[in-house]
């Protein structure tokens, strides 16, 4: 990569942080470019040369964000299977690497939690191809238990997908909100409990 694509990459990084925080904050309406440059360390110009708009920006915020959790969850779930274990042990490790993704990234969580429940938005529809790539990740998993006999043939699988990526997403939140002096073991070992006793189980 040259130096002009990593000056570029850095540079939209650091609008992604400002952003998400200021937003995070404020709320999308009352967050201005000029707030997102000032927190960028950046000209108001600079916002501009990288994105069309606030809301492009938003857009690809939301694509990068969910980008590094799908990278996440697939990471888990091929580090698991390259030692050998099994489907329930790779969801096991992608539920543990969603709340290391939500610990780190706060306030991007909250910002898709809240926008997935929202359909006025002009990226709504990038919105669902991001939640659905995420989504797919986990669905892959169990298609696989289920063909080898692990998992039950009964599991729903796009709904159970959903469940488990909703499960970690707002459990992590209740955790930062309401239980932070729990630690990530603690809440990994409540998830992974209630994975284990309502997915994990073969064909009977």
């Amino acid at each position: 990569m040259d130096s002009t694509s990593t000056r570029r990459r850095n540079t939209r990084q650091k609008l992604y942080e400002a952003a998400v925080t200021l937003i995070a904050e404020k709320g999308f309406s009352s967050t201005s470019v000029e707030e997102i440059a000032e927190r960028a360390g950046v000209a108001k110009g600079t916002v501009y040369y990288n994105f069309k708009s606030k809301s492009e920006l938003f857009e690809e915020l939301l694509r990068y964000g969910v980008g590094l959790l799908t990278a996440s969850l697939q990471e888990a779930a091929d580090e698991t299977a390259a030692r050998g274990g099994g489907k329930v042990e790779s969801l096991d490790a992608m539920i543990r690497a969603g709340l290391l993704f939500i610990h780190r990234y706060p306030a991007f969580t909250q910002l898709y939690v809240a926008e997935l429940w929202r359909t006025n938005r002009a990226w709504q529809s990038t919105l669902l191809v991001v939640r659905q790539q995420a989504v797919a990740v986990v669905e892959r998993v169990l298609t696989e238990g289920v063909a080898n006999g692990e998992l039950s043939e009964e599991i729903d699988i796009p709904l159970t997908a959903a469940a488990l990526v909703g499960m970690v997403l707002v459990a992590a939140l209740d955790w930062q909100a309401f239980q932070s002096e729990r630690s990530l073991d603690d809440v990994h070992a409540a998830l992974s409990r209630l994975l284990h006793g309502r997915v994990g189980g073969g064909r009977s």
